[in-house]
């Protein structure tokens, strides 16, 4: 299993090699970046380019981006609508879809190998209707991103459409045996149990975001801050056998500097004995 770390951890900064190598220095083998415009402007040549060479210079690998969960600067601050694929609206799912196609385009520079994709967003419902636009997002953004090199993983959120008999459903109906799952700990703290949620997705689990909550609200915190039981988590987890990395997503903290991220998440790998 790679040890892993997102960028999302240093969310409310412009992204730049000073702090990929941070994340260098902290033992990580592999980053995923996290497509937020204030951070990483996915539709900017230069930025793209920017981070490109930095890969091409270091031996971590670029192993996926986090997709775009709004298409402004402020996370939807200002009332912009979200990315959301499964949304009623028709007009919608396409403008989410085709933001994503903007963040899969970044593979032609930076040779990822996922993108992990939400289905909806929080308080999304389970339907029918729901199913049917989760595998057609699903099947016209596999479309795009496999002639890049890019594979789809989705991830387990706080809502209906990704509990995990119906991400199961999607993948099986859709017969998407080429995407997995991105098993994410802290919202399967809050939804359900990790246990639980480990249980029956094991078989697709590719990738992990790995944090630690209190039970009730995302926290995004340092493993160990919170109530989960690693160790049960990681045996568990380790037992799945096609997962591929355990990529911490911790929550951006204004005090941090890079060096004591870089510390906090060499003690994570220790503790999750990534």
């Amino acid at each position: 299993m790679l040890k892993a770390i997102s960028t999302h951890v240093f969310l409310r900064q412009r992204l730049h090699p000073g702090l990929l190598d941070g994340l260098a220095r902290s033992g990580a083998e592999a980053i995923e970046i996290y497509a937020a415009r204030q951070h990483f402007d996915y539709t900017s040549r230069t930025h793209i380019r920017e981070l490109a060479e930095w890969f091409r210079s270091s031996s971590l690998l670029p192993f996926s981006m986090h997709a775009p969960l709004y298409s402004n600067e402020d996370m939807g601050r200002d009332g912009a609508p979200g990315v959301n694929v499964v949304h009623p609206d028709k007009s919608r799912r396409i403008d989410a879809m085709d933001e994503i196609k903007r963040a899969i385009e970044v593979a032609e520079q930076i040779p990822l190998k996922y993108m992990v994709i939400h289905l909806g967003e929080r308080h999304d419902t389970w339907s029918p209707r729901t199913l049917e636009h989760s595998m057609t997002a699903l099947e016209h953004l596999r479309a795009f991103a496999s002639p890049l090199g890019v594979k789809l993983n989705v991830e387990n959120i706080r809502n209906e459409v990704t509990e995990p008999g119906h991400l199961r459903e999607i993948l099986t109906t859709g017969h998407f045996s080429d995407i997995g799952v991105c098993f994410d700990s802290g919202h399967a703290n809050i939804t359900s149990s990790v246990e639980a949620v480990l249980s029956e997705l094991k078989d697709s689990i590719r990738s992990t975001h790995l944090h630690d909550n209190h039970g009730e609200k995302d926290e995004h915190l340092w493993p160990g801050e919170g109530t989960l039981d690693w160790p049960a988590t990681m045996a568990e987890l380790k037992t799945a056998p096609k997962v591929e990395a355990g990529l911490l997503e911790i929550h951006y903290a204004i005090d941090d500097s890079v060096e004591a991220v870089a510390e906090k998440a060499r003690k994570a790998f220790e503790r999750l004995e990534i």
